[in-house]
Parts: structure tokens; C-alpha cells; sequence
């Protein structure tokens, strides 16, 4: 049984870079972000990956049904049997299709849902920090304030039913991303293995 975590987050929270760090440090756990999966099923060569290099060469979105059996398969495959995944599911829409598609799943059981919580203006700093500290030419494409405040809005419009949903299910845990990494890593790495 493939025990899932989910780890939600805004732009800038550090989600992924606290997933990363505890799938480093624990042999028996694997993280994915959601364009990893796509990537990797497209190098695989399957018929799935063949599918979703058609959207992607075209610069068209994956569907949604594509992006859900992505999922599934890389869980099911995983090498180890607990997978953090992060920044999924970004809208109302991905929850539902994922969650009806992984309680018809024997082998997947979603563990919990953990949301590494910041305050906008935390996130804001952050983001437009690492900006300003990045040499020039290595600045990212995504680090403006528009571009920031157009993610803002992605991530926070959905949330409230997302959250609703994952606690309705007594599944959401919150994390307060807002200390050190130290500090956030050591709290999510305490309750994830409290639970495998």
C-alpha cells in the first residue's frame, strides 16, 4: 500500500524545497512535483507519455484526466511506498477527479494533505527577494510582481474549498512556513513519519 501525502502551498512557501529535503533524507520516501511526473512519463516512451508530449509540444495544457492517471501511475510505480507530492491539486476540479480516481485505487491510500501556510506578504517578500538577490541574468521568469500576484490568485482562489474539502475528510494538516526551513522541514519530517 502507497501511502501519499499531498503538500499545498503558495508561491514561495517552500513546499517543494521541504519535500525535497526530507525525501533526501528518508530512503523510504520519494517526492515528485506534478511537471516532474509529466516529464518523466513523457521519457519513458509509454503511450501516456507519447500523449502528453502531443499537448505539450503544441504548448497546449494537459488535461486533467491526463494529469490525474500521470499521478496515479508514477504512486503505483514510486520505488518506495511513501510519496510526497507537491503543489497538486492547484484547483477544485483536480481535487475532485483525484480523489474519485484514487479511492477506486487498492494500492494508494492518501495519508494526509499538509499545507505549508504563509501569509501572502510572506510570500510576496520571498518571491521578490529572491529577485533582488539573484546575479543578473539569473533572475527567474516568474519572480515579478505580476507574475507573483497572477500565482497569488491561482493558488488562493480554490483554497478555501480545498481546504473545506481535505478537512471535511480530516485529512489537512497546517504547518506554519513562516520559521526557518530548519524549523519547517523538522516539523513536516516529525509528522510524516509519525504516519508511515
Amino acid at each position: 500500500m502507497k501511502k501519499l501525502f499531498l503538500i499545498i502551498g503558495a508561491p514561495g512557501s517552500g513546499k517543494t524545497t521541504d519535500a525535497s529535503i526530507i525525501a533526501e533524507n528518508n530512503a523510504n520516501i520519494v517526492h515528485y512535483s506534478t511537471g516532474d511526473m509529466l516529464r518523466e512519463e513523457v521519457a519513458s516512451g509509454s503511450d501516456l507519455g507519447k500523449e502528453i508530449e502531443s499537448y505539450i509540444t503544441k504548448g497546449a495544457l494537459v488535461p486533467l484526466k491526463i494529469i490525474v492517471d500521470t499521478i496515479v501511475s508514477a504512486i503505483n510505480n514510486a520505488p518506495v511506498d511513501n510519496v510526497l507530492i507537491d503543489g497538486y491539486p492547484r484547483s477544485e476540479e483536480q481535487m475532485t477527479a483525484f480523489d474519485a480516481l484514487v479511492s477506486k485505487e487498492d494500492n494508494i491510500e492518501l495519508t494526509s494533505v499538509i499545507e505549508v501556510r504563509v501569509t501572502e506578504a510572506c510570500a510576496r517578500e520571498r518571491i521578490l527577494g529572491r529577485r533582488a538577490e539573484a546575479a543578473p541574468g539569473e533572475e527567474r521568469a516568474d519572480d515579478s510582481e505580476e507574475v507573483f500576484n497572477d500565482r497569488m490568485g491561482i493558488y488562493t482562489g480554490p483554497l478555501a474549498a480545498i481546504q473545506r474539502f481535505y478537512t471535511d475528510k480530516e485529512l489537512l494538516t497546517i504547518i506554519n512556513g513562516e520559521r526557518t526551513l530548519e524549523e519547517v522541514v523538522a516539523e513536516m519530517q516529525t509528522f510524516v513519519s509519525g504516519k508511515i
